[in-house]
Parts: C-alpha cells; sequence; structure tokens
C-alpha cells in the first residue's frame, strides 16, 4: 500500500472565508515504511495571512512573495498523491482547503476523494484513546516521539512527525532505526534537526511453555486436516 502522510498551513481558518493554502508537506509510504521520497512546497496565496495564523506557523507574508502560486504546482501535487491514500491529523480541514484550491483552478479537477483515499489519524487517535488529549503534540508524548524542535506548526516537520505516530499507533514501523537518529526538515526556509523516536524499549518475546505447546498438540490431533502441522 503506498500512503502519503499530509499536512498544511494557512492563511487562517475558513476556506470559506478566502483563506488559502501557503505550504503543503507530505512523505510516503510504502508497506509501511518511509521511502525519502517527500513533496514539500510554500505557496503565494495571493491574499494576507491573518497575524493569528502567523503565530501559529511563523509564515510571513514577505517570505511568501516569491513563492509559487497554487495552479503552479497543482499538477506535481496531484501527480504525487495519486492513487494513495492520504493520512492526515483532522483530515476534514486539510482535505476542505484542498478543495477549495482545486474548485479555484476552474479546469475540472475535482476533489481530493477523486484521486485518493483519505484516513484521518485524529478520528482513528479518538476512537484507540476516547476522553484523552488527541492533538499531535499529546500523541508524540503519548507514543514517546520526540517534537522538541516543534517550536512552530510546519507542514513537512508535522507530516513526519505523524508519519511516525501514525506507525505507532497501528503496530510501530516495520524498519529498525538507531534512537539517536537524527532527521533533518526544512521550516520557513530554515533547517530544523529532530529525533525520531529515543529510548524505545525492546518488544517481549514471550515463548509457549512446554505444557501449553502439549495442549496445542493434543487440540490438533483432535481437528480435522489442520492447517498447522503437529510437528
Amino acid at each position: 500500500m503506498r500512503q502519503i502522510v499530509l499536512d498544511t498551513e494557512t492563511t487562517g481558518l475558513d476556506p470559506a472565508k478566502g483563506h488559502r493554502i501557503i505550504e503543503i508537506g507530505a512523505v510516503e509510504l510504502i508497506g509501511r515504511k518511509l521511502t525519502g521520497n517527500t513533496f514539500h512546497v510554500y505557496i503565494n496565496p495571493q491574499r494576507v495571512v491573518e497575524q493569528e495564523a502567523i503565530e501559529v506557523h511563523g509564515i510571513t507574508n514577505e517570505f511568501l512573495q516569491d513563492k509559487p502560486v497554487f495552479s503552479q504546482i497543482a499538477d506535481d501535487f496531484l501527480e504525487f498523491i495519486r492513487g494513495g491514500e492520504l493520512v492526515i491529523h483532522n483530515a476534514a480541514f486539510d482535505v476542505g482547503f484542498m478543495d477549495h484550491e482545486f474548485a479555484l483552478l476552474r479546469n475540472g479537477t475535482g476533489v481530493t476523494r477523486d484521486y485518493c483515499q483519505v484516513l484521518d489519524t485524529l478520528l482513528l487517535a479518538r476512537e484507540m484513546r476516547p476522553g484523552q488529549k488527541n492533538n499531535l503534540d499529546a500523541l508524540c508524548r503519548a507514543y514517546g516521539i520526540d517534537n522538541s524542535n516543534r517550536t512552530f506548526h510546519g507542514a513537512l516537520l508535522d507530516a513526519e512527525l505523524l508519519a511516525d505516530v501514525y506507525l505507532a499507533m497501528t503496530g510501530g514501523q516495520t524498519k529498525l532505526e538507531l534512537a539517536t537518529q537524527k532527521k533533518t526538515s526544512q521550516h520557513n526556509g530554515q533547517a530544523v534537526d529532530w529525533t525520531r523516536v529515543q529510548n524505545k524499549p525492546a518488544l517481549r518475546v514471550v515463548k509457549a511453555t512446554a505444557e501449553e505447546e502439549q495442549a496445542h498438540q493434543q487440540r490438533l490431533s483432535v481437528i480435522d486436516a489442520p492447517l498447522w502441522p503437529q510437528s
């Protein structure tokens, strides 16, 4: 399965009020493994970024002045997500903005779900951790993922953190990495180092006792054509 863990940053909270996407960050998982293939772009929203939004993500109007508009990156973005499953925290927010941007293209692009499936990790977390805080920072703490360099929200950094959270929530990552391994992300034009997982305990291996093995063999002996061999 090809999955795209994705996050966006925006000029404000509501596309119906004219707010736009200003950053997209996405990382690729294939077979539950990070491939290193990413999509990251800053976008000129052709409108003012609200101050409240700047205080969240730190992306200023001046920084975005020379960045491409959405129509210039739309084809590359669609090609990156096409046919995959998007993994998004609070997917209704990001997908709502993406659908709004596609509608503004006025070229019959359609909506996000025309190109890919969508998995909302916020809904998943609420099912797994009812009554608890389930924002990204809370989930990083719960699953031992170091997010100490997350001073501001940044789309690529948050997508990378969410990938680790998602893998931990759904069974862990399928490839081993050193606890001290570092990654570098780009946020607002600056490199940000972060550690994937620290102090992750070794998995406990529990083997059957002799009595349990004997009981297992006895059970197999009374089953007609068991799938498991008796030796």
